[in-house]
C-alpha cells in the first residue's frame, strides 16, 4: 500500500486505485455544524453550549469568519485557577491565534497544521466562510479507518 493511493482486487478481477484517505478533502471529514456561543457569553454559558453539542471547542461570537475559539482545555485552566466561570465572558479566555485550512486542504496537510501549531482544532475555511471544524479525534477516526480496511 502506498501513501497516496491503495490497490483493491476489483469485481472483474482487475486492479482498482482507491485514493488514501491521507490525500482526501479535509472537508469531507469536518465534523458536526460549528457551535457558537454570543460573543457576550460567559465561560459557564461556553461550558454548558459545548456540553449540549458534545464537542471540544465552541466559537465565540456570530462573525462569518470568527475570531476566537473556546476550547474544553480553556475552561478548565479557568476552574484550575480558581476564577468563577459564571462572571468570567467567555471572549477574556478563549484563544483568537485561530489556524485556518482551505476546505480542499489535504488530510495530511491538516494533521501536518495541527502538529506544527501544537493545536487539536483548525477551522475550514470556503470562499472566506467558515465552513466546519477539524478535529485530532476527526482526523484519528479517518486514519484509523483507513487502518482497518
Amino acid at each position: 500500500m502506498s501513501l497516496v493511493t491503495r490497490e483493491v482486487l476489483g469485481q472483474h478481477g482487475g486492479m482498482t486505485r482507491i485514493p488514501s484517505v491521507r490525500s482526501t478533502p479535509v472537508s469531507t471529514i469536518t465534523g458536526d455544524p460549528v457551535a457558537r456561543v454570543p460573543a457576550d457569553a460567559t465561560v459557564e454559558d461556553a461550558a454548558k453550549a459545548l456540553v449540549a453539542h458534545d464537542v471540544g471547542v465552541i466559537v465565540v461570537g456570530d462573525d462569518e469568519r470568527p475570531a476566537a475559539l473556546l476550547s474544553e482545555r480553556d475552561v478548565v485552566r479557568l476552574v484550575a485557577a480558581g476564577r468563577e466561570a459564571s462572571a468570567t465572558p467567555a471572549a477574556e479566555i478563549a484563544s483568537t491565534k485561530l489556524v485556518w485550512s482551505s476546505a480542499d486542504a489535504t488530510v495530511d496537510e491538516v494533521a501536518r497544521q495541527m502538529m506544527e501549531h501544537y493545536i487539536r482544532h483548525v477551522l475550514v475555511d470556503e470562499d472566506g466562510v467558515l465552513v466546519g471544524i477539524v478535529s485530532a479525534r476527526d482526523l484519528l477516526g479517518a486514519y484509523s479507518a483507513e487502518a482497518a480496511q
